[in-house]
């Protein structure tokens, strides 16, 4: 099934929120595609979509959750992916001496 979190996270003058699958990364890319969502928002586990897209999810037949679920869902599928553990430029930390 195909999850949607509400539309909460600023960024570039938008809310943004999370599209994922419980059963299958291959059935999160198919639903994607078929919302015309780019790859490039693809983010290891989830899709970051636009709140203008959350909507058309819905009505494509992604179910509403809170943020939580969406991770206890991941976690559950065995799908989850850790954080990125970078600094604040963007480079990979490095474990301390």
């Amino acid at each position: 099934m195909i999850l949607v979190d509400e539309a909460h996270w600023p960024w570039r003058d938008r809310l943004w929120c999370h599209l994922v699958s419980d059963t299958s990364l291959a059935e999160l890319h198919e639903f994607a595609r078929g919302l015309g969502v780019p790859e490039r928002g693809f983010s290891g586990d989830h899709y970051d979509i636009p709140e203008d897209y959350r909507l058309r999810a819905i009505e494509a037949g992604a179910r509403p959750v809170t943020s939580r679920q969406i991770v206890e869902a991941l976690r559950a599928a065995g799908l989850r992916r850790p954080a990125a553990r970078v600094d604040a430029s963007g480079q990979p930390r490095t474990a301390a001496p």
